[in-house]
């Protein structure tokens, strides 16, 4: 079984959800179907297909959640040694050689990535060149517009 990487945050965000599906959505679910079945017949009850079809989507989502914590390899970045090396589950800002901009990013799990809150995946093109350079070097990333070069200026091991 491959494993998929995840940080602390994210195996933790991924097992309230677990929890909140299985305690709370599911009884609830559970609940108006038996509500809608009381209503008579099936064949026309709106409601009874609504339920049954946020049932399956959330025994869908509890399974697809269960199976990423059993594949998940946890990393807590703040156990690694601090190099000032880019790995999985570090900040890392970095500025764009060509315009000045700096830029930061937290390089996460496939699940976790957010580009609004500047998370990106490990196996984005940004986070492939970054990975195993130090602060100080230049990355360059290949972008359907052209390569671009980022110096690496910080690498931060710590909370999200």
């Amino acid at each position: 079984m491959q494993k998929n990487p995840m940080t602390l945050a994210g195996e933790q965000r991924l097992r309230e959800e677990l929890e909140q599906l299985k305690t709370k959505e599911r009884p609830r679910i559970i609940e108006a179907i038996a509500e809608a079945r009381e209503h008579g017949d099936l064949k026309e009850n709106a409601e009874y297909h609504a339920a049954r079809e946020q049932q399956g989507f959330i025994e869908g989502r509890i399974q697809d959640i269960e199976s990423k914590l059993s594949s998940a390899q946890v990393i807590d970045v703040r156990q690694l040694p601090q190099t000032g090396k880019v790995v999985f589950g570090v900040t890392v800002r970095v500025q764009h050689l060509e315009t000045e901009a700096e830029s930061e990013y937290t390089i996460v799990g496939e699940d976790e990535a957010d580009l609004k809150v500047n998370k990106i995946s490990y196996t984005s093109p940004i986070a492939r060149a970054l990975i195993g350079k130090e602060e100080g070097d230049v990355a360059l990333v290949q972008t359907p517009k052209g390569a671009v070069e980022y110096e690496i200026l910080q690498v931060v091991y710590g909370d999200e």
